[in-house]
């Protein structure tokens, strides 16, 4: 009986590593046809860019493969051969085009050898406007359709962990300049504590109340009073 134990178990672990390796041999023949890709990433001075999302979106199937940035600005990975690729940099809720990868197809004995470069020129954006934050009426009360795109804001920070922000409340001109004021200051103050509340560090989030002080469209329609009631995140140097 033990006996047959034994040749049991030595036929089920030779099963096993039969298995094990026939999965590594279909492992790295699919990975023989994939072309490597180094990326770097830097802004128009060549400064390096850190934790920026890169997307690569195959032009055949509409997958998407993505990398971030490490602190040298650079990272790797693997692409299926035969394809194009539109390259993308995500900013905050929106992304750039850059440029088309093209890796042709290889033949039935050939691989890549070396890795494809992209070097890939960027300027982030350095204010942006928080659509869809919205306060009650004459309040400073957040309305719950704003929580999704501060969490949102919030995983930018997560991920550009270095950056410290600030948040501006303005408003459109109804009403007296220095309520106005103080109602910008106070909505800021609502994000700034919603943004807190998720872990994000206060010494990184300066609030400030511009009012009226700076509109970006006429106030002498509806549709421009709309426009100029708005919060807006700054990067910080």
């Amino acid at each position: 009986m033990k006996k047959l134990l034994s040749f049991f178990f030595a036929l089920l672990f030779l099963i096993n590593a039969v298995t094990a390796q026939s999965n590594t041999q279909q492992q790295n023949a699919a990975q023989a046809k994939d072309a490597p890709v180094d990326v770097s990433i830097s802004d128009f001075k060549r400064n390096l860019l850190a934790h920026e999302i890169v997307v690569f979106r195959s032009q055949l199937t509409q997958k998407e493969y993505q990398g971030l940035s490490q602190e040298d600005g650079k990272f790797s990975l693997r692409l299926p051969a035969g394809d194009k690729y539109d390259i993308f940099i995500l900013g905050f809720k929106d992304s750039v085009s850059n440029i088309t990868l093209n890796i042709p197809a290889l033949g039935p004995n050939q691989s890549y050898k070396t890795a494809q470069k992209v070097d890939l020129f960027h300027q982030p954006a350095k204010t942006f406007v928080l659509d869809d934050v919205n306060f009650e009426t004459g309040k400073a009360d957040l309305k719950i359709e704003s929580f999704p795109v501060l969490d949102e804001l919030v995983a930018y920070l997560n991920r550009k962990d270095d950056e410290r922000i600030e948040i501006g409340g303005h408003t459109d001109n109804v009403g007296k300049p220095a309520a106005n004021i103080l109602l910008s200051m106070e909505r800021a103050k609502s994000v700034m504590a919603y943004i807190i509340t998720k872990g994000i560090d206060a010494s990184r989030i300066t609030a400030r109340g511009y009012g009226s002080s700076v509109p970006v469209a006429s106030n002498a329609t509806a549709q421009g009073k709309a426009i100029n009631r708005r919060t807006e995140v700054k990067i910080l140097e």
